[in-house]
C-alpha cells in the first residue's frame, strides 16, 4: 500500500462510506420532496403570490412554465441537483429571489446563537459535575439523583425563551427581540444553553462517577498525585466517551433553534426553515436541509477527532481503564424518584375526575379549593386538562422512547457504518421532520410520532456506539476471541450487558424531550391538536399570559419535572441494583 494511502484503514473508510451513502440517500429524499408531497406545489404558490387570483388550470400552467416543473418531479429533481452542484440551488418559489444567499446568512446567525448557547451548556455542566467530583476524591463516588439537571433539561426551550422574555423584556429591559449581532445573544442562548447543560451536565457526571472507580485512580491517589491532576486525568476519560454527545448537542442546538428563534424574532436557519415548509418554498427548504446537513458531518467528525485524541494509545493498544462499578448510593436516590412518583400519582388522581374541556366564566383564575391549579384562558380547568394529558402526553412518549431506544441500539452496534446515519439524522430537528412527514402522509398523531422517532434515535445510537467501542478495547474483552467465543455471543453477553444500564438512563432522560417535542408538533397543527388535553399543548396556550398568570404553565412544568426526576431517578436505581447482581458474573467473564 502506497505510503499516503496507509492511514486509510477498513474502519476510516467505512466511516467515510456511511457518510456519503446516508448523506446522498437524504439528500435524494430531499430533491424528491415534490414527488414524495400529494400536494401540488403550484396551488401553494399561486396562494402565497397572490390570495385574490382564482386558481385555474391556465394559472397553475403558467406558475409550472415559469418554475420548470411541467417535466414533472423527477425533472425537477435533476435541475435541482445540478444547481446544487453548480452553486446555483435555484430560486424562491415565493419570492423569485436567489435561495443560496438568504440561507448561508440566516446559517451564520444559528451558528452565533449556537456558539453562545454551547458556552452556556458548558458553565451548566460544569457546575453539575462539581459534586461528583468533590465525592470521588474523597473516595466516595457516587451518583446523585441529578435532580437539578433533570430540572434544567425537563423546562423546554420555548418555555425558557418565554420565561426568559418576560424576565429580560420587561422586568430588566434588555434587548430581546430581532438581532444585531452577539450582543443580543445573552436571552436566547440561555434558552438554548440551560436544557443543553442540564443533559450534558447529567451524562458528564455519570462518566466521572464511573471513572472515579477505575483502579488507577486510587493508585495515582497512594502515589501522590494531586488532586488537580487526578481531575484533569478523570476529565480527559470522561469527556473522551462523552464526545460524541458533545457534537450531537452542538448540531442540535443548530437545528433545534426553531422556537427560540421563533420567540425572540432571530433570523436563522430554523426559524427560516420553518417559515420556508410552511409556505412550501421547495428550493430554499432544501437548500437549508443540505446546509444543516454540512454542519452536521463537519461537527461529527470534529468531535471524533478529539475523542481519538484524548483516548491516545489507550484506545489503539487496548489499554483503557475497567471502571469497578461500584457507587455509593445517596438516600436521595432513592427517595427523590419515590417523591416525584407520589407527587405525579397524586396530580394525575386529583383531575381524572374533573372535565378537561368544561369551560368556565374564571378565566385565567387563581389557584383556589375549585380549581387547584387555577383555570386557562377558556376557563378550562388546568389540573383537568395536566391529569388527563399525562395519559395520552406519557403514554405515546414511551411508545415513541422505546422506538427511538430500539433503533439507537441497533444502529450503535453498527460501529462504523452507523456513524453516517446518526450524524446526519441529528441534524433534523423533530418539527423539521413533522413538516415534512405532515407533507406526505397528513398531520396525525402517529405521523407525529414517526417523526419524533426519526429525530430521537440518533443521541442514543451515538452514544451506544461509543459506549461500545471503549468495551471493546477492554482487555478482558480482547481476550474472549482467543477462548473461542464468537462476536456475537461477546456483544450479547459481554458488551451489551456494559453498556445497556447508561444508555437506558440517557433515554429516560430524554422522555420529557419527547414528550414536549410531540405536544410541540401538535401545537403546529401536525399531531395533537387543541382542545386535546396534552402538557405541551397546555403550556404552548400558557405562554403568551404566562405574565399575568403563571399558573397556567406552573402545574404541567412541575407534572414534567417530576416525570422526569422519577425516570431518571428510577432508571439509576435499577441500574445500581443490576450492576450488583451481575458484579461477580462480570468479574468471572474477565478472568
Amino acid at each position: 500500500m502506497p505510503p499516503a494511502l496507509r492511514h486509510f484503514d477498513r474502519p476510516t473508510v467505512l466511516v467515510v462510506v456511511s457518510r456519503v451513502i446516508t448523506v446522498a440517500a437524504v439528500v435524494v429524499v430531499v430533491g424528491l420532496l415534490p414527488l414524495l408531497s400529494d400536494r401540488d406545489p403550484a396551488q401553494s404558490i399561486l396562494r402565497a403570490r397572490s390570495a385574490e387570483r382564482d386558481i385555474t388550470p391556465q394559472a397553475l400552467d403558467a406558475i409550472r412554465d415559469d418554475l420548470g416543473l411541467q417535466g414533472g418531479p423527477v425533472s425537477t429533481f435533476g435541475h435541482w441537483l445540478g444547481g446544487v452542484l453548480s452553486g446555483d440551488p435555484g430560486r424562491s418559489w415565493i419570492s423569485g429571489e436567489p435561495v443560496l444567499s438568504p440561507a448561508v446568512s440566516a446559517l451564520g446567525v444559528s451558528l452565533t446563537l449556537m456558539a453562545c448557547a454551547l458556552v452556556v451548556a458548558v458553565v451548566v455542566a460544569a457546575l453539575l459535575v462539581v459534586p461528583t467530583v468533590r465525592d470521588g476524591l474523597a473516595g466516595r463516588p457516587r451518583r446523585g439523583s441529578g435532580a437539578s439537571a433533570v430540572a434544567l433539561t425537563s423546562v423546554p426551550e420555548f418555555l425558557w425563551a418565554a420565561m426568559l422574555l418576560v424576565v429580560g423584556a420587561v422586568w430588566l429591559s434588555l434587548p430581546a427581540y430581532g438581532w444585531n449581532g452577539p450582543t443580543q445573544a445573552l436571552l436566547p442562548a440561555l434558552a438554548l444553553g440551560l436544557p443543553a447543560g442540564g443533559l450534558l451536565g447529567r451524562l458528564l457526571s455519570d462518566a466521572v462517577a464511573t471513572t472515579f472507580t477505575e483502579h488507577w485512580v486510587t493508585t495515582w491517589s497512594v502515589a501522590g498525585f494531586s488532586s488537580g491532576a487526578i481531575i484533569r486525568a478523570v476529565l480527559r476519560r470522561a469527556v473522551a466517551g462523552l464526545m460524541p454527545q458533545i457534537g450531537l448537542v452542538m448540531v442540535g442546538l443548530t437545528a433545534g433553534a426553531v422556537a427560540v428563534e421563533e420567540v425572540f424574532a432571530i433570523p436563522g436557519l430554523g426559524r427560516q426553515l420553518l417559515d420556508d415548509a410552511r409556505a412550501q418554498d421547495l428550493p430554499a427548504l432544501q437548500i437549508g436541509i443540505v446546509l444543516l446537513l454540512g454542519v452536521s458531518v463537519v461537527l461529527g467528525v470534529m468531535a471524533e477527532v478529539v475523542r481519538r485524541g484524548l483516548l491516545g494509545r489507550a484506545r489503539r493498544l487496548g489499554s483503557l481503564p475497567m471502571a469497578q462499578n461500584v457507587f455509593a448510593t445517596a438516600g436521595a436516590a432513592r427517595a427523590v424518584p419515590a417523591v416525584a412518583v407520589g407527587l405525579l400519582a397524586v396530580v394525575v388522581a386529583g383531575g381524572m375526575a374533573r372535565d378537561p374541556l368544561a369551560t368556565s366564566r374564571a378565566r385565567l383564575a387563581a389557584p383556589s379549593w375549585s380549581h387547584p391549579f387555577g383555570t386557562d384562558a377558556v376557563g378550562r380547568d388546568v389540573l383537568a386538562r395536566v391529569a388527563h394529558g399525562a395519559w395520552h402526553s406519557i403514554g405515546v412518549g414511551v411508545v415513541v422512547l422505546v422506538a427511538a431506544l430500539v433503533i439507537g441500539l441497533v444502529v450503535g452496534m453498527l460501529a462504523h457504518l452507523g456513524r453516517g446515519p446518526i450524524e446526519v439524522f441529528n441534524a433534523l430537528p423533530p418539527v423539521l421532520v413533522g413538516l415534512v412527514v405532515a407533507g406526505v402522509a397528513g398531520p396525525s398523531t402517529s405521523g407525529a410520532a414517526v417523526a419524533v422517532v426519526i429525530a430521537s434515535w440518533a443521541p442514543l445510537a451515538a452514544h451506544t456506539a461509543a459506549l461500545i467501542d471503549e468495551q471493546r478495547s477492554m482487555p478482558y474483552v480482547r481476550v474472549l476471541p482467543a477462548l473461542g467465543a464468537g462476536r456475537v455471543r461477546i456483544m450479547w453477553e459481554t458488551v451489551l450487558p456494559a453498556v445497556l444500564p447508561a444508555v437506558v438512563r440517557h433515554a429516560a432522560l430524554r422522555l420529557p424531550g419527547v414528550v414536549l417535542a410531540l405536544a410541540a408538533l401538535g401545537f403546529l397543527g401536525l399531531g395533537s391538536a387543541p382542545p386535546q388535553p396534552d402538557w405541551g399543548l397546555i403550556l404552548a396556550d400558557g405562554i403568551p399570559v404566562v405574565e399575568r398568570a403563571p399558573w397556567v404553565v406552573l402545574g404541567p412544568l412541575v407534572s414534567l419535572i417530576a416525570l422526569s426526576v422519577a425516570a431518571t431517578g428510577l432508571a439509576g436505581c435499577q441500574s445500581v441494583r443490576r450492576r450488583r447482581t451481575t458484579g461477580s458474573k462480570a468479574s468471572v467473564s474477565a478472568e
